[in-house]
């Protein structure tokens, strides 16, 4: 039994760290804009599923925001077209940082179950050593 709390709390961390990843990306280029005539930088969002055996979780995929994006009126923007329009993408900080905080909540509390089960396993360990 210890040992399945290990391995499904484990894999909570890896999938807690890919969303901490996609969010980060997310945050970072918030910002990032692209000329009209391409793509802004698209959101990326992780799917989780529960895996048939209830062992845990796995990233099932991951899902994108919409390439569109926003455009914006920056005439003195290098990037800008001939009408002074930018493109930026569709995300909102917000939001970001509140999924920032759920996953990094999420792998904390993956890791204390770690920390809590291989505790419990070397305390059984001593009292079979006494």
């Amino acid at each position: 039994m210890t040992f399945d709390a290990i391995g499904i709390a484990g894999t909570g961390l890896g999938v807690h760290r890919k969303w901490l990843d996609a969010v980060a990306d997310n945050i970072a280029n918030a910002n990032t804009a692209t000329p009209t005539n391409g793509e802004a930088f698209r959101a990326r969002y992780i799917a989780v599923r529960a895996d048939a055996n209830g062992e845990g979780v796995y990233v099932a995929g991951a899902a994108w925001g919409d390439a569109g994006g926003r455009v914006v009126h920056e005439p003195n923007h290098p990037l800008a077209d001939a009408e002074g329009y930018v493109r930026y993408p569709e995300i909102d900080l917000g939001e970001q940082m509140g999924a920032l905080i759920m996953a990094q909540r999420g792998y904390q509390a993956s890791a204390a179950v770690v920390d809590r089960a291989k505790a419990t396993y070397e305390a059984g360990l001593q009292i079979g050593r006494n």
